[in-house]
């Protein structure tokens, strides 16, 4: 691998470090697409790839809200449980669909996270506007039955279901917002983890590649978390919003156009 293609590397590292820190965003949303039409690797190896930068990211990022006491794994087990089971089930699945499927599966996800980053009007939830359950019983059901889900998501697509997670803690759970998003990072990793070693068992990471992306995001997640507060979050929103709803376009584009 030269020096260039290094820096070329760690730079889809920052830049996935940046937005991830800035607005919450899986690293999954810039490294496939950056290692596919770039790079030209295949869309199982870029996922895979890709999962192994959102693992080290996000255990990075959790350690500080653990030194905070901002993470509570109790009640949300059984979200980790079906999470683990689906991103199980789904990497088994995306190992049997052909390349250009996956692809074009990825590429619909890619422009469905840029529109619902346009609709994002505000971070702020109200507790009281999520769902109430009569049973603790009907309750873990919902959060196993979801994290299976989120799981599925995870191991078809790479993303570690971060914001799914998150939703799920607080309109379900309703922890304070600083436990919510310790507690999904956390979630998030594990998640992330499970659908990893789904993808190493078929060979479809690459670690070099993983190693160098991960260097940068970790480095700039680490800056960029401190300047979140100091940006207009809306207008960051809009911009990558749209980057992801182009490189959807023209993974499908490339992938079944040409």
């Amino acid at each position: 691998m030269s020096i260039l293609a290094i820096i070329e590397i760690i730079c889809i590292g920052l830049v996935t470090g940046t937005i991830t820190s800035l607005i919450g965003a899986s690293g999954v949303t810039v490294v496939v697409p950056s290692l596919t039409l770039l790079f030209g690797i295949n869309s199982h190896l870029a996922i895979g790839t890709s999962l192994l930068v959102d693992v080290i990211t996000s255990i990075v990022v959790s350690i500080d809200y653990i030194k905070h006491k901002n993470v509570r794994l109790q009640a949300s087990i059984w979200i980790t449980v079906g999470s683990i089971i689906g991103a199980q089930l789904g990497s088994h699945w995306a190992g049997i669909i052909s390349d250009t499927k996956l692809s074009g599966i990825f590429a619909i996800m890619l422009i469905i996270s840029g529109i619902s980053t346009l609709r994002k009007k505000n971070n702020s939830f109200d507790p009281n506007k999520g769902v109430h359950f009569k049973s603790k019983f009907a309750q873990t059901m919902a959060l196993l039955g979801l994290g299976f889900g989120i799981g599925i998501i995870s191991g078809l697509v790479g993303a570690g279901g971060g914001v799914m997670v998150l939703l799920t803690i607080i309109f379900i759970l309703h922890y304070p917002m600083h436990q919510a998003v310790g507690t999904s990072t956390v979630i998030m990793a594990i998640t992330a983890l499970s659908s990893l070693l789904g993808y190493a068992r078929q060979g479809n990471v690459d670690w070099k590649y993983g190693l160098w992306i991960a260097l940068g995001a970790v480095v700039a997640g680490i800056i960029g978390s401190r300047f979140a507060n100091k940006i207009d979050e809306q207008k960051l929103n809009k911009v990558v919003a749209w980057v992801f709803i182009g490189l959807g376009i023209i993974m499908i584009e490339m992938k079944f156009i040409r």
